[in-house]
């Protein structure tokens, strides 16, 4: 069964720093494009960022505050998240696929196959 785990979201003040993980298991990622979204209640799923082989894809509201990584070996991909902003607050999520708009315009990756994590949450007070 392939399963992709996201932690580290919790409550923090405006300002704050979270790193986020996502961890898979039943499926490798090297070679792999992963991509991290958020969705806040109420509001559309937007494209956070994507990491793609060594290549890094920010969206223009989260760039300069987030470095995505991965550690192949350890199955993971990690966002780094500083000076985090109340209207970052969103359940933030990993999966097989990327779609998001940057400053060169919209960078999408999909395969044949879709996986998704459950996201973790991330509250971000005044």
């Amino acid at each position: 069964e392939v399963k992709f785990v996201e932690s580290g979201g919790g409550l923090v003040q405006a300002g704050g720093s979270l790193r986020l993980s996502c961890t898979a298991s039943g499926f490798m990622i090297d070679g792999y494009a992963i991509g991290w979204f958020r969705q806040a209640p109420g509001k559309e799923r937007e494209g956070v960022s994507c990491i793609d082989n060594t290549e890094t894809h920010y969206a223009p509201f989260m760039e300069g505050r987030v470095t995505v990584s991965r550690d192949n070996a350890e199955n993971t991909v990690y966002l780094e998240m500083d000076d985090l902003q109340p209207e970052d607050s969103a359940n933030y999520y990993c999966g097989t696929q990327c779609g998001l708009y940057t400053r060169d315009g919209y960078y999408s990756r999909v395969y044949a196959f879709n996986y998704w994590g459950e996201g973790t949450p991330v509250t971000v007070s005044p």
